[in-house]
């Protein structure tokens, strides 16, 4: 076989699979989009009712101790609270630390304008609510706004 028609072949070929591809990513997103819009809430409640009802009868569930589950589920759901707290804290830290810098260079920007020596920065002050708080509250504490002192 001659090098052109065996270029062609491949060409051909290459088109192909990309048409497959676009093809499967088009259905990928339409199937997305009707699994959605299928899960309503509705559907979402009965499939709850129902899945309660199949593990509530399932006798292996009730040999091995129902109140294991139940509190795995609970020390479970603690963790990821907490985690949520901790990284919606961590988030929140970075947000001041970026306001402040923002707020610095702005001192400074208009401290160069007037000519005047920039303000320094002031200390932030403690919440009203509760003075002898210095440090952030754990993840724990962030989560179920309760301290043990």
């Amino acid at each position: 076989m001659r090098f052109e028609l065996l270029r062609q072949r491949v060409e051909r070929a290459e088109r192909r699979v990309e048409s497959c591809m676009d093809r499967a990513q088009v259905h990928r997103q339409e199937f997305g989009q009707a699994w959605r819009r299928g899960w309503s809430p509705g559907r979402i409640v009965i499939a709850g009712l129902l899945s309660g009802f199949l593990v509530g009868r399932a006798e292996p569930l009730s040999k091995v101790g129902g109140t294991r589950w139940l509190q795995m589920l609970g020390t479970v759901s603690s963790m990821l609270a907490s985690l949520q707290a901790a990284a919606a804290s961590h988030e929140a830290g970075e947000a001041a630390d970026v306001a402040a810098q923002e707020a610095a260079a702005a001192n400074q920007n208009v401290a160069e304008a007037t000519g005047q020596a920039p303000v320094a920065p002031v200390a932030p002050v403690p919440a009203a609510s509760d003075p002898l708080r210095t440090r952030a509250p754990a993840p724990a504490e962030a989560a179920t706004d309760v301290s043990e002192r």
